[in-house]
């Protein structure tokens, strides 16, 4: 089964404060909310530390076009994510001409070429890779690309792939929208980037590797009907004006646990099998949504709320980022985890992994 060998981040140059965020919010919003001291509790109550940006909190404090905002997401999405490219290779002395596919995720941002042939215009790649950008799954787009590479290295089991993650979400902040979606988006969303090296099971690359590796053997997308209104990009001409609906932590509890259950039922496991949890924290409510409906324990989801503490919600990246925390700990030969990330459509992404 094909393995996840590596994963590594890039983490964008500013540095923003929860507390700089709200100030920012409430000089913003005020004039709009006659409650703003009570709206404002979502930047305290989120459980967030701090996030990253790659314009400084002023840029934020003027207008700027939707063609702004979008030459400064190219822009950024090349040079964080030819940094991030660098990265992942020399973990295992990987070169560029070993890897055979690239699949690009993003949602923040529109580039026509796609990411990954800008990014192949300064690093030296083989002219054959296969590029396979996915724009439009949000949150669950981390996962969904973790699965796409695992059913391409099913297929071509000397294959090596990239998967790449870059969101750039502060760069669709709306400045003349007074709504609470904006609001709520302001207290949460963030700048990311990682790669992840897959390899299937005939790939050189695993010879030299001893240590336990999560190995993924299964999938599924799950897409509930009529729900277009959850989460997504409402498109006008300044931008992307974020839709985010308050219902995300209800549809949590009572729609994931079936779907949970049945995927892995149907891999002959239980939920008790599980002993690591890889989720895409959305924001603390949808954390505490994921122990209820799961039935699990805070020491679960713990990954996840390090990373939305220190870095807040980047869209597809974000699972990455928790992916990570688990392969630096090391988890024990055998053990079972399940990664899931829920995105737009409303859809949801899982895969089970082993550590072998």
């Amino acid at each position: 089964m094909p393995k996840i060998v590596s994963v590594e981040t890039e983490v964008p140059p500013v540095k923003i404060t929860q507390k700089e965020a709200a100030e920012f919010a409430k000089q913003l919003f005020s004039k709009s909310f006659k409650d703003i001291r009570r709206l404002l509790t979502v930047f305290e109550n989120g459980e967030i530390d701090s996030r990253y940006f790659v314009k400084d909190i002023d840029w934020f404090s003027k207008e700027h076009t939707f063609q702004e905002k979008n030459d400064e997401f190219i822009h950024h999405a090349v040079e964080l994510g030819s940094k991030v490219v660098k990265k992942s290779l020399s973990r295992h002395q990987l070169t560029l001409e070993d890897i055979d596919a690239i699949i690009t995720i993003s949602t923040s941002g529109i580039a026509t070429p796609s990411l990954e042939a800008r990014i192949m215009n300064h690093l030296p790649f083989s002219s054959h890779v296969k590029r396979i950008p996915i724009w439009g799954l949000g949150c669950a787009g981390g996962a969904s690309g973790l699965s796409r590479a695992y059913e391409y290295c099913l297929a071509f089991p000397k294959a090596n792939v990239l998967v790449l993650s870059i969101e750039l979400c502060s760069l669709t902040f709306q400045h003349g929208d007074r709504s609470k979606s904006n609001l709520i988006g302001t207290s949460l969303f963030a700048d990311g980037v990682a790669c992840a090296v897959i390899c299937g099971d005939d790939s050189q690359v695993l010879k030299d590797i001893s240590h336990p590796l999560p190995t993924i053997f299964a999938t599924q997308s799950t897409l509930l009907r009529d729900s277009l209104d959850v989460m997504g990009w409402e498109v006008k001409n300044n931008g992307l004006y974020v839709v985010f609906s308050k219902d995300i932590p209800t549809l949590v509890k009572n729609w994931l646990r079936p779907n949970v259950e049945g995927f892995i039922h149907d891999n002959d496991l239980r939920l008790e099998d599980i002993k690591h949890f890889v989720a895409h924290p959305g924001g603390r409510k949808v954390i505490e949504a994921y122990q209820e409906a799961l039935g699990m324990d805070e020491s679960m989801t713990s990954e996840s709320m390090k990373v939305l503490k220190q870095y807040g919600n980047m869209s597809s990246v974000t699972i990455l980022y928790v992916l990570k925390e688990f392969m630096n700990k090391g988890c024990e030969r055998g053990d079972i985890g399940l990664g899931t990330a829920l995105g737009p459509g409303f859809s949801s992404e899982l895969l089970l992994m082993r550590w072998e």
